[in-house]
């Protein structure tokens, strides 16, 4: 017989490069979950009082909570100081170019079904340099979670308006105050075509760890607006929505239909803090499902060939 002959993946290594026994690797129901020191990693450098610092506790809450592995941990993050995140979470995980991380995402999501991947970015990274983007990982209900943490300015660069800007805000870009009027994320991602979205906020620990768990048990793409404050640029940004700085933090109604398009497009009109938890959420094949459905026919056509055979077909189809 052949090595080609061998199907791909179906001998697993017994021994390592010593020639020394490998154990039997461990059901995951034998195994410890993961703690926080665990799943760790660098100390965060964000600024004392960054809201980030709520959202990635609650990613370490998450992992833990869901009993997750290592090698079951996905992170990614584009460029901003939300985007930070891979560098703080000690798992698999890419740090990748400025508004491109969904594209890497959805590579990673695609071609690992067994994991769910996790998305971290800020207004600027998402709505900005990566708005095209969001909204074709968005239509194409690409299965993953992208957790926007929304601060109404560019922090890193330091102080420039962003997408979210509300208008008469004042940066080093407007001086004068920010005329041009400011995004809705949520209804962006409505009519994008996203399958699950959602609006939370990092003053509301419990309620930011719901959001993420229920973006997590949906099956396509899911999208988090979660308000996190820059301290340091736009202090006080969100303290309407905040019961302790005399704010209000307005749940969606009891009897609001999520799976209502029309219904939580004028639910997302509110801006100002807007209402918190799911507002839309709906079913459709994911592009992960549709993906395999044509691996899948394309594999039946060859089914009971070796691998060189496989070739050997395409090669003959060329000529």
């Amino acid at each position: 017989m052949s090595v080609l002959d061998i199907p791909f993946g179906v001998l697993p290594r017994t021994t390592d490069t010593a020639g020394l026994p490998v154990p039997a690797p461990l059901a995951d129901s034998d195994r410890k979950p993961l703690t926080k020191k665990e799943i760790s990693a660098d100390h965060p450098t964000w600024c004392p009082g960054c809201g980030d610092f709520s959202v990635l506790a609650l990613y370490f809450k998450l992992i833990e909570k869901r009993k997750m592995h290592h090698e079951k941990v996905t992170t990614v993050a584009g460029i901003g100081c939300s985007s930070r995140f891979p560098y703080f979470v000690q798992a698999h995980g890419a740090h990748f170019i400025h508004g491109r991380a969904l594209p890497f995402a959805t590579g990673v999501a695609l071609s690992r079904p067994d994991l769910h991947v996790c998305v971290f970015g800020g207004d600027g990274d998402a709505f900005s340099i990566g708005g095209n983007h969001f909204t074709h990982t968005a239509r194409k209900n690409v299965k993953l979670t992208y957790v926007v943490m929304d601060n109404n300015v560019y922090g890193l660069t330091k102080n420039q308006t962003s997408p979210t800007s509300p208008l008469g805000f004042k940066s080093k870009t407007d001086v004068w105050g920010a005329k041009d009027r400011p995004i809705n994320p949520i209804k962006q991602a409505i009519c994008a075509g996203a399958t699950f979205v959602a609006r939370t906020s990092h003053t509301n620990p419990n309620h930011v760890l719901q959001m993420m768990e229920a973006a997590m048990d949906h099956d396509g793409f899911s999208f988090i607006q979660c308000l996190s404050e820059c301290v340091e640029f736009y202090p006080g940004a969100f303290d309407n929505s905040n019961p302790r700085k005399g704010g209000k933090f307005d749940l969606v109604p009891a009897d609001h239909d999520v799976t209502d398009e029309y219904a939580a497009y004028k639910l997302a009109e509110d801006l100002a803090p807007g209402k918190f938890g799911v507002i839309y959420k709906a079913s459709r094949p994911t592009k992960n499902a549709n993906e395999q459905a044509i691996i899948n026919d394309h594999q039946s056509k060859v089914a009971g060939l070796a691998p060189w055979q496989i070739l050997q077909k395409n090669f003959d189809r060329m000529k």
